[in-house]
């Protein structure tokens, strides 16, 4: 069964193929959320001409009872002559005092001061909340003479699920595994997954966590293009994206109205997400707004009038960087791009993660999904439930971190293990492999706060934490790194070398390939002499600085024969990494009299074609005095031995990096392409 009947059998009448809504939308100002509760209603089916019908009726709906504002005074107009119609609008509500009524106010229709039921508000305190709602509605239009109010709100239903039943959404987790349901939540967040690794998935799913957890203060940066605001404009009702430079402490946590109080965003959404949080040239930040935030940062309350307030929502703040991720670590900080009044140390301590956004690629037509997904509204609802559960203290069940770590910083890492558990397992069911990659993440994201806070405020050098945990299953000690400062270490300057993990002995031979590095930074070191020794080496998903001639050409310089094993050389791609493989060989060292011997697996349908691209290997190899030969063999290791004794054992054999596009810096330069996950093994026969 393939995953897109998994995802329509467990989930029949709550998925919908994502790309329906950008079929509909066209230029339409809508929210996904609000399409796709239309589709979810006409087009819930993989019947295509169910789909065609379905899509020719929400098409129907959105024609006849959307409001575009270019036809506001038409739709008036209808609503006069026949008395009432249906439309779908922005809904805002306010409270006149003077007439001691709620009134409403629609966006497109333009119409204000419209009566509406006190029953309404109850049960959406929403309308509330000053930035509206979108609801359809019935508007009648009342005639005659000695009428107050023309308008009337006949009906009101806000364009969201009443209620979900969350039990059955974690039982059908049960159905799929782990990498399926990430694919399936990479669909429901509109995101083709096959053209995501398995690292930025997780970076994209992080941006859910907000959603799942109360008071979550998740901060990403990145190049623009890549989809940073998306989630939060487009996934939930039950988030609000606001303009940077819009908030004001009013908006943002209570309005005065007199001797009442009225509640800000905070107190009505569960996610509040700043968008373009930037430093932009003539914007000023009022310095109360900023001291009221920090407080409810870390207090989840805030002081404005004569009393205190709580409330639940998480702070989400989304920006675009200025400069390439080599040229802040050499110059700079990650936070440089936002605005100057929030860089400060008591603030950004308050960030639970910080979100690498510069590993995302940029949306292309291929980056969205064209599968089936959840409807945004149900997976809204679900996320809004899961709020409720909290699976912080699962993690002591697993790791126990440094005491270094300031209670903050461990807080920041059980927030992000919790929030991580509810998406991917929210039944708490995971293997002890699954739950230490969520742990390392969740390092990772709080890590890279505090290594900025180390070069933005002083004081916080006095107590370094030392990122590191003990795991509880093995008895092991990890220590965790930020892959930015793994990938451009030679970028760092010494200031921010002085905070370490732990003291530095790693061996030369883990540090990435510097050969032929242009990142913005010179790093004046010197090159040092490597030292062969029997190791283990692991790389990281996503680790750049790694090439052939790193792995392998100093092991390699001295052999007059070698043999490679690897089963799986059939594709382009895996031919293209054989012969970049020799080609490391030509350049490393002479050649001339070396024998190279290729064993790979035997596929009848597929040996005469690979005969034929291994025999010209062997004849443009002979140019240069390389003798290249091959045979077929059923086997399953993959491994290069050598006549001097070295046998380096790889896990993935040559097969090491993330597909990479052929006119990209990649594709000519090893050291500029991202890795797979992998390990390799050096060990020596001894004779």
């Amino acid at each position: 069964m393939t995953l897109q009947q998994k995802i329509m059998d467990s989930f029949i009448g709550k998925v919908v193929r994502k790309d329906l809504a950008f079929l509909v939308k066209g230029g339409l100002p809508v929210p996904t959320f609000v399409l796709e509760y239309l589709l979810g209603q006409y087009c819930a089916s993989d019947d295509e001409d169910d789909i065609r019908t379905g899509l020719e009726k929400v098409k129907e709906v959105i024609q006849n009872n959307y409001v575009h504002r270019a036809d506001a005074e038409a739709v008036k107009g209808k609503i006069h002559d026949y008395g009432r119609h249906r439309i779908i609008d922005k809904v805002n509500v306010t409270l006149n005092e003077k007439s001691d009524e709620y009134q409403a106010s629609f966006a497109n229709l333009g119409l204000s001061g419209v009566p509406v039921g006190a029953q309404y508000v109850k049960a959406n305190p929403k309308l509330l909340s000053g930035n509206g709602v979108w609801c359809i509605v019935t508007l009648g239009y009342i005639s005659g003479e000695d009428v107050r109010v023309r308008w009337e709100i006949q009906t009101l239903k806000p364009i969201q699920i009443s209620n979900i039943d969350l039990q059955d959404y974690i039982d059908q987790r049960r159905n799929f595994t782990t990498e399926e349901w990430l694919d399936f939540m990479m669909h429901t967040v509109g995101l083709n997954p096959d053209v995501l690794n398995r690292r930025e998935k997780f970076i994209t799913l992080a941006r859910l966590l907000p959603f799942v957890e109360n008071n979550y203060n998740f901060v990403e940066l990145g190049p623009k293009g890549t989809g940073k605001s998306h989630v939060f404009q487009e996934l939930s009702p039950y988030g609000v994206l606001v303009s940077g430079g819009d908030v004001t402490s009013a908006r943002l946590f209570v309005k005065m109205s007199g001797n009442r109080e009225i509640l800000g965003l905070v107190g009505y959404w569960d996610v509040v997400a700043w968008d373009e949080f930037e430093q932009q040239k003539g914007r000023n930040v009022d310095a109360v707004l900023i001291d009221t935030m920090q407080n409810y940062l870390a207090n989840k309350s805030f002081n404005r009038g004569k009393a205190t307030h709580e409330a639940s929502a998480s702070m989400v703040f989304v920006g675009n960087t200025k400069h390439t991720v080599p040229y802040m670590l050499k110059n700079s900080h990650l936070f440089e791009s936002i605005p100057t009044s929030f860089i400060k140390g008591a603030f950004l301590d308050r960030i639970h993660l910080y979100n690498p956004g510069w590993e995302i690629r940029m949306l292309k037509k291929d980056s969205f999904s064209k599968g089936y997904g959840l409807i945004t509204d149900y997976i809204a609802a679900v996320l809004h439930e899961l709020r409720n559960k909290d699976l912080t203290s699962l993690l002591s069940e697993y790791a126990k971190f440094d005491g270094s770590l300031s209670e903050r910083d461990h807080l920041a890492i059980r927030k992000t293990f919790s929030g991580m558990v509810k998406l991917l397992y929210p039944d708490g069911n995971m293997t002890s492999e699954e739950a230490y990659e969520i742990i390392d993440f969740a390092a990772e994201c709080r890590k890279r706060v505090k290594d900025q806070l180390y070069l933005i405020d002083e004081t916080f050098k006095a107590e370094p934490a030392l990122f590191k945990y003990i795991n509880l299953k093995t008895g092991e000690e990890i220590q965790v790194e930020t892959l930015e400062r793994i990938n451009h270490s030679d970028c760092l300057p010494q200031s921010s070398t002085d905070i370490k993990s732990e003291p530095q002995s790693e061996p030369t031979e883990l540090r990435p390939d510097t050969t032929d590095k242009n990142d913005n930074c010179e790093s004046g070191k010197r090159k040092r002499i490597p030292i062969l020794a029997e190791k283990r080496i692991s790389f990281r998903l996503g680790q750049t600085g790694v090439s052939y001639k790193s792995l392998f050409a100093e092991y390699l310089k001295d052999a007059k024969s070698i043999i490679i094993e690897d089963p799986f050389i059939r594709t382009f791609w895996q031919l293209k990494n054989l012969t970049e493989f020799l080609s490391m060989l030509t350049e490393s060292r002479q050649v001339e009299g070396l024998k190279v011997h290729l064993i790979t697996n035997e596929e009848d349908d597929k040996i005469p074609a690979l005969i034929d691209d291994l025999d010209d290997i062997k004849d443009d190899l002979a140019t240069v005095g390389l003798e290249f030969t091959y045979e077929f063999k059923d086997f399953h290791d993959r491994c290069i031995k050598t006549d001097t004794g070295w046998v380096i054992t790889l896990g993935r054999g040559l097969d090491i990096f993330e597909p990479y596009n052929k006119f990209s810096l990649g594709a000519m330069q090893q050291n500029k392409r991202k890795c797979k996950e992998f390990s390799v093994v050096y060990s020596r026969i001894k004779e």
